[in-house]
């Protein structure tokens, strides 16, 4: 896997992927930024949770649990030095869908967490508690 920052000016970088995609990050404005995309540690949060969101989707699938919709929240807190790294980070997952099986859901998020994420297992490893909770909502 590779990918490529560039510098564009201010506190403002352009982050490329191996695959082709790119997306902005900038710094807040107090920090020379002018708030044209999300923080580098935005992005590390985001990444945990679209990791572990694209593994609890995958799990779900394969249970052939009738999903119609996965909405995952993340609340991170970060240490008041310098680095400010993260120290806590909490996953809540929304599924909503028709039927759903509390069993699989909670199975589901578990592997994520004890399992496939590599982001969410690198962190924790790192010495981020992370923990996850979730609830299921019935498609109407």
């Amino acid at each position: 896997m590779k990918a490529t920052v560039d510098w564009t000016g201010n506190a403002s970088f352009r982050a490329t992927s191996g695959s082709g995609h790119s997306v902005q990050m900038d710094g807040p404005p107090d920090h020379g930024g002018e708030n044209l995309g999300p923080r580098p540690m935005e992005m590390l949060l985001m990444g945990v949770g679209g990791c572990s969101a694209f593994d609890v989707m995958s799990i779900l699938k394969k249970s052939r649990q009738d999903v119609t919709a996965c909405h995952t929240e993340l609340e991170a807190e970060r240490a008041d030095a310098v680095p400010a790294v993260f120290t806590k980070i909490h996953l809540h997952f929304v599924v909503t869908g028709h039927n759903l099986k509390e069993k699989q859901v909670e199975r589901a998020v578990s592997l994520s967490a004890e399992k496939y994420c590599s982001a969410s297992i690198m962190l924790g490893k790192a010495g981020v508690e992370i923990t996850h909770s979730h609830e299921i909502r019935a498609t109407e």
